[in-house]
């Protein structure tokens, strides 16, 4: 997946980040609290039934950093959007 980053033209601070391999309330948590430590995220709400985040950025940030925290606990991110 080719990295994306947030610039100042787009001016919505929301992002849904759909999120393959999560199957119970535990992966909800993993992924949370991964993107809790982002320094740029504000927000986070994890929903299992739609297999996607939707966070609050507070900062502009390059995606890159989003996938590699979701990855790095074990789930694949399949859009950004």
């Amino acid at each position: 997946m080719k990295p994306m980053v947030y610039t100042r033209k787009d001016n919505n601070l929301k992002k849904e980040i759909i999120i393959e391999g999560m199957s119970c309330k535990h992966c909800v948590k993993h992924v949370t609290n991964a993107l809790e430590d982002l320094k740029e995220v504000n927000k986070v709400k994890v929903s299992l039934d739609d297999n996607n985040a939707i966070i609050d950025l507070k900062m502009q940030m390059d995606y890159q950093k989003i996938i590699e925290a979701i990855e790095e606990v074990g789930y694949k991110v399949v859009e950004i959007k």
